[in-house]
């Protein structure tokens, strides 16, 4: 049986050939065009020697060119390794290097760090620069065009016989403990979890018109919104930087019907000035994944707009799908969810025994089509996360007696104080609720009594105002002696990831590195 992910784009292309596929600023690019530009890099790829098998690197952001790369390396055999496009050099380098990439196609606005990342690596032999004016066939000093390559390329006939247990993408881990690794996911695990957020998730059809803010570069976007909505015959209207106004005037002009989100994109959006001056009641469909939402802030937006944001949960090593409130039944607030089709939950305490009790939490083993193959080139760390299939994604978790699951939160990010074990999401949920927090992360710092001490990082809305001690005394009131926070700091706002995750991360190493 032979399986390639680029046969989603062929089969739309093929029964809708006409119809809009990709949108962004004034231009519109047919599905027909978008299958050719893809089919026409397969062939440019072909001629600089590059084979089946080997890996291309994409540090594109939410442009066509990326949608056209990512399906052009499937025509072409190879597997796709997408990269953020805010990559140093030297991390550049890493991940070239650590993937065994043979080219890196690269953003012009990104030249300078990826130039100097791929000079560092042998390997990796053509630097490939995309521009924005496909007239444009200039090509820079020891690079190629994209533009050029398309331009004189004849499109390939048809996909490769790939198999469904194939490596189709290499998806870099956020790398919050140690150097970040590459899961191998295959043309099979994206292929399941696109038709099922297309089909189960979503309920995606050719009317389906998605606002892509997410970057596609990321398992979210790439999964939830590209292969589910071009799988469809829907529209992607592209977002390569979010703003609120952007993306509520995007909305509004193109008549959005689904929008997939961060909780910091929603958080954005509730809270923007202007927010009453767009109409969004084509607006049929939301998503959200990628770190917990607020259930305040869920409840608030739904309120507001009239739509039912549907939450779930998933990691790059799970394609990423692997849990969701369904819309064809009460959603929990709070909740992830339930196991998507086909996919097996399990929760695991720290000797390694199932948990079978309501209420009681345990670690989430994740079993299914959807998990990857393992860690590319790191047999250690796969065998260290996979056990007989299981994957074992360092979250933690409780079950209620209706099967729902509500993330506890990260083992790593638990703070232990005084022996009792302290779960940041919760006193985060606790400081949402407060009228003057619009951002919120929790973390512990070290203590040379209690081991570690509760701090909180506090983003204040605009126009609101708080002091430390009215957040503590607000805390007391909500939570036990043990979890309130003793320490507050205030900041103008958080660090955040490409996707708008906060980086807890970052915040403890800035604060334990000044203390």
């Amino acid at each position: 049986m032979s399986l390639n992910l680029a046969s989603i784009l062929r089969s739309s292309a093929r029964t809708w050939p006409d119809r809009t596929a990709v949108i962004i600023g004034q231009t519109e690019l047919t599905y027909a065009q978008l299958h050719g530009m893809a089919r026409r890099f397969a062939w440019a790829l072909q001629g600089l020697g590059v084979e089946p098998g080997q890996h291309v690197a994409l540090m594109l952001p939410n442009v066509p060119q990326f949608i056209a790369a990512y399906f052009g390396a499937h025509y072409a055999g190879c597997t796709v390794v997408p990269l953020n496009v805010l990559l140093t050099g030297p991390e550049v380098a890493y991940h070239l290097r650590d993937s065994d990439a043979v080219a890196l196609v690269v953003w012009e606005g990104f030249l300078e760090h990826a130039h100097a990342g791929a000079a560092r690596v042998d390997d990796c032999k053509h630097l490939i620069v995309a521009k924005a004016d496909p007239t444009d066939l200039d090509e820079p000093a020891g690079a190629r065009s994209f533009n050029r390559m398309l331009a004189t390329a004849t499109p390939v006939e048809d996909l490769p016989a790939t198999n469904p247990d194939d490596t189709a993408v290499i998806l870099y881990t956020s790398g919050t403990t140690g150097q970040p690794k590459g899961a191998e996911l295959t043309h099979f695990n994206l292929f399941y979890n696109a038709l099922y957020s297309r089909d189960k998730l979503c309920d995606m059809s050719v009317d389906t018109v998605a606002l892509v803010t997410l970057p596609l570069f990321h398992s979210f976007g790439q999964t939830v919104l590209q292969n589910a909505v071009l799988g469809a015959g829907g529209t992607l209207v592209l977002l390569p930087r979010f703003t609120p106004q952007d993306a509520f005037a995007l909305m509004q002009a193109h008549h959005v019907t689904l929008f997939a989100g961060v909780p910091t994109m929603y958080f954005a959006l509730l809270h923007h000035p202007e927010a009453d001056r767009y109409d969004l009641s084509s607006l049929q469909r939301c998503v959200s994944g990628g770190s917990a939402m607020p259930v305040e802030v869920m409840k608030a937006f739904d309120d507001k707009y009239g739509v039912d944001i549907l939450e779930g949960y998933g990691l790059s090593e799970t394609s990423p799908v692997a849990s969701f409130n369904r819309s064809d039944r009460p959603k929990k607030p709070g909740s992830i969810g339930l196991p998507i089709e086909d996919v097996e939950f399990r929760l695991v305490d720290d000797d390694g025994h199932r948990v079978e009790e309501s209420g009681k939490p345990g670690e989430i083993w994740i079993f299914g089509p959807n998990v990857m193959k393992g860690y590319y080139n790191k047999p250690e760390a796969t065998h260290a996360s996979i056990q007989h299939g299981w994957f074992r994604t360092g979250d933690v978790a409780t079950r209620d007696d209706d099967g729902f699951y509500f993330i506890v939160d990260r083992k790593k990010d638990m703070i232990i104080r005084g022996g009792f074990n302290v779960y940041p999401r919760e006193i985060e949920e606790v400081l949402y609720a407060h009228p003057a927090v619009v951002e919120a992360a929790v973390i512990g710092m070290p203590h040379p009594k209690h081991g570690e001490e509760v701090m909180a990082v506090l983003a204040l809305r605009e126009g609101h105002t708080a002091t430390a001690e009215e957040i503590v005394e607000y805390c007391k009131q909500n939570l036990a002696a043990y979890k309130y926070p003793r320490l507050v700091e205030f900041r103008d706002s958080l660090p955040k990831g490409a996707t708008g995750k906060i980086l807890k991360r970052v915040l403890r190493d800035e604060l334990v590195g000044a203390g």
